[in-house]
């Protein structure tokens, strides 16, 4: 758990130093950084796709996950949560609209939670640290989101902060579990999960960060989990049809 309190730290660290400095940024810097950061997330989630060893595996994870994240509306209860969120703390002068309406506590709260949760340094990161206590793939991780939060919170503002409770849950359930899931996880799953998180950056880079086109990325996480699934079911359904 070191390596995820390390990971919430910086992401809270950096957040706060965004929100002190960012109003004295000029808004086309804040633009600019945000921009590169988008352009970065689309190279990384692009990089992480062409590791697959089978494309097929993750397009039927997407599909599927995009079904099931639809019919349980992920991305609403997202938008939804950060909406109550923004409720509680409106004295401090939370405000602005995204693209669609949304509000930028909203887009700060889901972008951020979504990029520091999705990626192989965060699954894989939990999973070391849980089962040796080496936490140093966190420890890289926590710098990159602690550069991150700070370019997103000058921009967003302060619904980044809160992506630090996502992130203590989801890694630290994922550290608290590696045993369990060590004992679950090939390489081959892990490899598709990557492949398929990758997509999903992708789509949050191009979404929230450099505004080409609205996707519902939220509806695509169940795809993650997906993923493995299809690795080991796949090869079962070729042999019994082979028989």
């Amino acid at each position: 758990m070191i390596g995820t309190l390390l990971n919430v730290f910086a992401a809270l660290f950096g957040g706060t130093l965004g929100l002190v400095i960012g109003g004295r940024l000029p808004q086309r810097l804040r633009t600019t950084v945000v921009a590169g950061m988008g352009l970065f997330t689309a190279v990384i989630g692009i990089k992480m796709f062409l590791k697959t060893e089978n494309p097929l595996i993750v397009l039927g994870a997407l599909v599927l996950g995009a079904l099931l994240g639809e019919w349980a509306q992920i991305e609403d209860r997202l938008q939804s949560l950060g909406g109550v969120i923004e409720r509680k703390f409106a004295a401090r002068g939370v405000a602005g609209e995204g693209p669609a309406g949304e509000s930028t506590f909203v887009r700060g709260f889901m972008v951020s939670s979504l990029l520091f949760c999705v990626g192989p340094m965060a699954i894989l990161g939990s999973i070391q640290d849980g089962l040796t206590g080496d936490f140093q793939t966190l420890a890289i991780k926590s710098v990159l989101d602690g550069f991150a939060a700070l370019a997103f919170a000058t921009t967003f503002g302060v619904g980044v902060l809160f992506s630090a409770v996502p992130l203590l849950v989801y890694q630290g359930g994922i550290s608290l579990l590696a045993g369990q899931l060590n004992a679950l996880l090939t390489a081959p799953m892990m490899t598709e999960m990557s492949a398929t998180g990758g997509v999903v950056l992708a789509g949050l880079a191009f979404s929230s960060l450099l505004e080409i086109k609205r996707i519902r990325i939220g509806s695509f996480l169940p795809a993650l989990a997906i993923a493995p699934l299809l690795v080991w079911l796949v090869p079962l359904v070729a042999r019994l049809v082979g028989r």
